[in-house]
């Protein structure tokens, strides 16, 4: 028998995973993750839920009393502090964040492994649609089941040693089969909506979130077009992603997209949607679950969390970046985002985009 930690969120994915682990015979451990983020939420049942409220923590706990199960609630609220702080940061030098991310890298496996020691734990667990098999001797990460589901986008920035250590059980199930595992054991959170916002944004207001945490901070500027006429006054570049077609703030007649965001100036330009296409883009702090490849690498990519993979050839430097070019032109690359690899299932790694190129 293993004794496994399990990042318990409060959800219908986590508590199905404790029941399967207690099921293949595992002595489970439960840690919740307490951020210190409070938010509508709190107060209205009918809200999807985030996972790491008031909430989430009496629905872990209680999940785990029902499973018989130790519980316990870690304080990461000054960890989680960092999250949010890149958050603001990146909005305010034009770039798009990805926390969900950055909170997988952080917290979730960066600080969940050293209390899985504390504990003398085998494995930790997370209610993450991945897999995890060790194929040849290789521990790989795989694609969850279910691609409606599949979380391999997010998790691409693990480190290839703590695979061995991880457990996803889940990964092999859709999510329908999730909330019925749940329903027969009668847990309450079976029904549960699933938590589609930023736990700290709950409102999805990003711009007002920046503004609160960085007060002092003005990215006011103009809008203009490809010839550099002015559009439109804005009050902050926050406001802003690469592909933005609505809340513009001024009429056209034509569709007009966000191209290009430009921190030194705050200028935002747009333009055309054929002027959102780029065959290429150069990526930074590379992680590979694989060896690095020393020469070019041919596997399919992926550019945001919702895109689909696509032919693609990487050529990693030596500096933990990377040159991306795709067999068709991509729409819409958005530095601050991630780019992820796979060949089929596997997930061989990703880094962060920087820039898009013209090939």
């Amino acid at each position: 028998m293993a004794r496994v930690v399990l990042a318990m969120s409060g959800g219908v994915d986590s508590s199905a995973s404790a029941i399967l682990l207690k099921q293949q015979g595992h002595e489970v451990i439960g840690l919740f993750m307490r951020t210190g983020v409070h938010g509508p939420e709190e107060h209205d049942e009918s809200r999807k839920k985030g996972c790491c409220s008031a909430l989430d923590a009496g629905d872990a706990r209680r999940v785990a009393d029902r499973l018989d199960i130790p519980f316990y609630a870690l304080d990461f609220e000054h960890e989680f502090g960092r999250i949010m702080d890149y958050f603001a940061d990146e909005y305010a030098v034009g770039r798009t964040p990805n926390p969900c991310v950055v909170c997988n890298n952080w917290l979730k496996f960066g600080k969940l492994w050293s209390y899985g020691k504390q504990f003398d734990a085998d494995y930790i667990a997370t209610g993450h649609y991945v897999r995890q098999e060790t194929i040849d001797g290789e521990a790989q990460l795989l694609r969850g089941s279910d691609p409606d589901k599949d979380q391999s986008y997010v998790l691409f920035g693990l480190r290839r040693s703590l695979l061995p250590k991880l457990l996803f059980p889940v990964g092999g199930y859709r999510k329908e089969e999730i909330r019925t595992i749940a329903r027969e054991a009668g847990l309450s959170v079976a029904e549960k909506p699933d938590s589609v916002e930023i736990c700290f944004v709950p409102d999805n207001d990003h711009f007002a979130f920046v503004k609160r945490h960085r007060p002092d901070r003005d990215t006011s500027g103009v809008i203009r077009d490809t010839a550099g006429t002015v559009l439109a006054e804005h009050d902050g570049i926050e406001k802003f992603t690469i592909g933005q077609r609505k809340g513009l703030g001024f009429g056209s007649a034509s569709r007009r997209y966000v191209l290009q965001i430009v921190p030194s100036t705050h200028d935002v330009i747009v333009g055309d949607r054929e002027e959102l296409l780029a065959s290429a883009l150069r990526a930074s702090k590379m992680n590979w679950l694989i060896e690095p490849p020393t020469g070019s690498l041919h596997c399919q990519a992926k550019i945001r969390y919702r895109a689909s993979a696509v032919l693609a050839k990487v050529i990693a430097g030596a500096d933990e970046s990377a040159h991306v070019e795709f067999a068709e032109p991509q729409s819409a690359i958005t530095p601050g985002q991630a780019v992820v690899f796979y060949q089929g299932d596997r997930v061989l790694g990703g880094g962060w985009i920087e820039e898009a190129l013209p090939g």
